[in-house]
């Protein structure tokens, strides 16, 4: 496959005005914005969402925060997230991470839904998400006292690269309010989010990304790994002309459902050690001119 050209969110001659057309809100998130926010009156609540849109865009300029993405319930929506939250109850101090959570509303859905907070953590390349996350849903660290670090998944620093671990990780599990990066936490997480995550990245880094992750996750039965991105159903770099057919072209490169199985079980993981269901599904993107695209949802789980 040729080297395709730069993707939008990477361009920095590109980068669309937001629209207030792309809000809209399910019944559910609409409840579950007004609990978290206070704010009951539904014209109030679009204008603070906007607000906080602003000025995350004004940081960086991710699609996904133009299309009001960070508005989604993505986690819950998963066919994983009821044995997700299963873990949680059943082994004490399970550990739940969302990696590349922007705002965090995925992790706080899963605290709301039972995940004790002080169990949660979190993790972006920019502390100015988390932070507007807390404006955003109207929290501190002392209300929402879910942990954050922030940091690059490629950063050795960061994550150390090395194999999974296929017995219980010899030293312990430190306090997650005191962590600096996630290295002390390898072998030891039970749960880790990671959506609109890995399409950001070509086909070798997203095996990359994998791996770092897959060092995270302990090695106890029904460890759980799972998320969304964009996919299709054959592996390919995905094009999109961009708007006015006058700037860069948007690329993503894409895995299959079979792609992506094949990836984390014999690549990753030790062929046989770990189940992976996925597959793919048709979503509309309005600021896309509601133009329909593939989304892989997918779930490792170790056996």
């Amino acid at each position: 496959m040729s080297e395709p050209p730069m993707k939008i969110f990477e361009d920095p001659l590109y980068k669309p005005s937001l629209d207030e057309r792309f809000y809209s809100l399910t019944d559910d998130e609409y409840v579950f914005f007004k609990a978290q926010t206070g704010i009951e009156d539904e014209a109030a609540l679009k204008q603070h969402i906007i607000s906080v849109q602003k000025k995350a865009y004004e940081l960086y300029g991710y699609p996904c925060i133009r299309s009001f993405s960070f508005t989604r319930l993505k986690i819950s929506r998963m066919p994983a997230y009821d044995s997700v939250l299963k873990i949680s109850r059943e082994l004490k101090d399970a550990i739940i991470l969302d990696i590349g959570c922007c705002f965090g509303n995925d992790l706080r859905k899963a605290v709301a839904d039972g995940w004790p907070a002080q169990n949660a953590i979190a993790s972006d390349l920019r502390q100015g998400f988390w932070e507007l996350g807390h404006e955003l849903f109207k929290s501190n660290s002392e209300t929402f006292p879910a942990a954050f670090v922030a940091g690059d998944a490629f950063d050795p620093a960061f994550i150390t690269p090395r194999a999974p671990f296929y017995d219980k990780p010899e030293s312990p599990c430190p306090p997650l309010a005191t962590l600096t990066s996630l290295v002390p936490l390898q072998g030891h997480i039970s749960a880790i989010h990671a959506s609109s995550l890995f399409h950001l990245f070509d086909e070798k880094q997203q095996l990359e990304l994998a791996r770092r992750l897959a060092s995270l996750l302990s090695p106890i039965p029904g460890s759980t790994i799972f998320g969304t991105q964009g996919g299709s159903p054959e592996k390919q770099w995905i094009y999109e002309e961009a708007e006015n057919h006058e700037k860069t072209p948007y690329k993503m490169f894409c895995h299959s459902p079979e792609s992506w199985a094949e990836l984390w079980d014999g690549q990753v993981f030790e062929k046989g050690s770990i189940r992976v269901d996925a597959g793919v599904k048709k979503v509309q993107r309005p600021d896309l001119g509601y133009k329909e695209i593939f989304m892989l949802w997918w779930t490792i789980t170790r056996k």
